[in-house]
């Protein structure tokens, strides 16, 4: 039903002090970013590291979804988003197990399918499940070309292999000399 992690919300009141912390400070790379009309609130995804994503998101102006959870404080985690391969399945198995869920939205395409479970039903804490490619929300800078699954780069001591992740992004692994003769060992007896 749910295949990961993708992302943990944070909502704030300065958007671009927050940008520039988790950008300039912590290294993120910024992916997609909107600003919803509807709901009156922008958010930027940002990559750290090979997998892990974080959403910043703001209020645009009053009558904002956000207005209630930033009324007493700056900032704060406000949800978090798990990925689902087929958000129909999981509403089903939601209800088969009496969990309420609320707020289903499909964007145009289908390129995003979305539903929320309270945190009275989830131990206090807001979830988004979706069904979306995780590939779409990437910056290129953190997502592997279309049809490329792996890359292989020289170090001094041996080589960094580096992977397209099924649930998007990259991950890498560095093998000294020994390990990688040993993988591509292993590799070709599992070839024979």
């Amino acid at each position: 039903m749910i295949a990961r992690i993708d992302h943990v919300s944070i909502a704030v009141k300065d958007q671009k002090k927050a940008e520039r912390f988790y950008r300039d400070i912590l290294g993120g790379i910024a992916g997609t970013s909107a600003t919803d009309s509807v709901t009156k609130y922008f958010w930027q995804i940002f990559s750290l590291g090979d997998l892990s994503r974080l959403e910043i998101i703001s209020p645009t102006g009053k009558g904002s979804f956000l207005d209630g959870f930033l009324e007493s404080r700056e900032a704060g985690v406000h949800h978090i988003t798990l990925q689902t391969p087929d958000i129909r399945k999981t509403m089903d198995y939601l209800e088969a197990h009496g969990i309420p869920f609320f707020g289903y939205n499909e964007y145009p395409e289908g390129i995003w399918k979305e539903v929320f479970i309270h945190p009275s039903h989830a131990f206090g804490v807001l979830i988004q499940i979706a069904e979306f490619n995780a590939d779409d929300w990437l910056s290129a800078r953190v997502r592997f070309p279309a049809g490329t699954k792996w890359q292989a780069e020289k170090t001094p001591g041996g080589a960094r292999l580096t992977f397209a992740h099924p649930g998007g992004g990259k991950v890498s692994l560095e093998l000294k000399r020994e390990e990688l003769k040993q993988l591509i060992s292993e590799l070709e007896e599992s070839l024979s």
